[in-house]
């Protein structure tokens, strides 16, 4: 019998969820910079400001086409080194996308950054599950207020960077766009730091082992959330199979319409209010309300999604949303209000939809599998809004019929969230509950 005794159990988890949001403050800060700057590109670029409306859509469109590939990637590389790897050419996309040569430079850049973070939004909610089972509504709150609160902070303050003086000139979007990605650098590093010492910490918990089993210890063992589990690779099949479910199709569409909603917002309410008269850095300060109330009905989510809640939430959620759109519509004196309440309701959505892809699936491998199914359908869906919302006002000159748009995703996200609300998991019918489709 060996006489090794464990040591004193730490908390290997702590640095990891240290770097998960690390990660998740970097996930949205180089995309929601963009929309407050839109009038100033498209003067500098001489281009319709609705042709830029496209520019929001690119990011949505790289992620469907890169998030179905996420899971193959991981099955390869590993969930670590692709979300490694993925934040290593975020960081070249926005300082791509920042160089000089006309618009080609930011198209281009802000590919790469769409394709980089699809792969960081597939994995980090397979990876929450895998290594937070035990604290996953609050964790996955957590890092999705991160990425609504970071992003906030981009939207409010790309426009003051941008107009800081330089000489004779001002610093432009070019600079703004560029500090949008200032603290990647920040995140890779430790994110590489947490990997590193979640590996050791497996080896050294291996390394204890010996034939008859588990060496005794004094200190209990921890729980299966807070012990570091062998980087698994994903199994085939799965990934083909996550195609025909139902259960993956409602989660999908619930991820589609609040993205189309969220994007469409984040991209044009700077546009509605300059032309309703505001200045740039206030319209951009709006963004950034629109963001910051968004984070804390994101860490609302984990409180009321238990119980009977459970069920009717993913489709309660975007009712609010629907209030507000009509609110916008008939009564845009009271503006402020109504971008509170979409906020609100975008900022819960985006919860919600993540955690769906957690709990609608029995395991990390389902799971990363579901989510880079439903991310893919989901941008695909998004990647026609703000498109849509910039050629319908183009078509009618106002807002009123853009906004109708918004407030028919509304509904149709109602919909939606009652199917995606049933207690059942991809692949395997009923959920843990055991309660079936009702």
């Amino acid at each position: 019998m060996s006489s090794r005794v464990a040591p004193p159990p730490s908390r290997p988890w702590l640095l990891l969820f240290v770097a998960v949001c690390l990660v998740a403050a970097n996930m949205r800060m180089t995309i929601t910079g963009v929309g407050p700057l839109l009038d100033q590109i498209a003067t500098d670029q001489q281009v319709e400001l609705a042709t830029l409306g496209a520019l929001g859509a690119v990011p949505l469109l790289t992620w469907a086409i890169v998030s179905p590939l996420a899971h193959g990637i991981s099955a390869r590389l590993g969930m670590e080194r692709a979300v490694t790897l993925s934040l290593i050419a975020l960081i070249i996309g926005t300082v791509w996308r920042s160089l000089p040569g006309g618009l080609t430079n930011l198209w281009l850049g802000t590919a790469l950054i769409g394709a980089s973070l699809a792969v960081g939004n597939v994995l980090m909610p397979a990876l929450i599950k895998r290594d937070f089972a035990g604290r996953l509504p609050l964790v996955m709150g957590v890092y999705t207020a991160l990425l609504g609160g970071a992003g906030a902070i981009s939207a409010g303050v790309v426009v003051p960077i941008s107009a800081i003086r330089v000489g004779d000139g001002t610093l432009g979007w070019r600079v703004a766009l560029l500090a949008t990605g200032a603290a990647v650098p920040i995140a890779l590093g430790i994110w590489v730091w947490a990997v590193a010492k979640r590996r050791r910490d497996h080896a050294a918990a291996t390394a204890l082992e010996t034939p008859a089993g588990p060496t005794a210890s004094a200190d209990p063992e921890p729980s299966t959330a807070e012990r570091p589990e062998p980087t698994a690779r994903p199994r085939s099949g799965i990934g083909r199979r996550i195609w025909r479910d139902p259960v993956a199709w409602w989660v999908a569409l619930y991820m589609g319409t609040q993205s189309s909603i969220f994007f469409i917002m984040q991209t044009w309410l700077s546009p509605i209010e300059i032309s309703r008269g505001h200045s740039a850095e206030n319209a951009g300060l709006e963004v950034m309300l629109l963001q910051i109330i968004g984070v804390g009905s994101s860490m609302l989510v984990p409180l009321f999604f238990r119980g009977r809640l459970r069920r009717s939430l993913p489709a309660l959620i975007p009712v609010l949303g629907a209030i507000a759109i009509i609110g916008m519509l008939t009564m845009p004196a009271l503006m402020i209000l109504w971008i509170c309440a979409i906020g609100i309701a975008a900022g819960a959505s985006l919860t919600m939809s993540l955690t769906l892809m957690a709990v609608r699936a029995r395991t990390a491998d389902a799971a990363t599998s579901l989510s880079g199914m439903a991310q893919g359908v989901g941008y695909l869906i998004a990647a026609a809004g703000p498109v849509s919302f910039g050629l319908l006002h183009q078509a009618s000159g106002g807002w009123a019929l853009s906004l109708v748009l918004v407030l028919v995703l509304c509904v149709v996200q109602v919909f939606v969230g009652f199917f995606a609300g049933r207690d059942r998991t991809v692949l395997a019918g009923p959920g843990p509950s055991g309660a079936g489709s009702r």
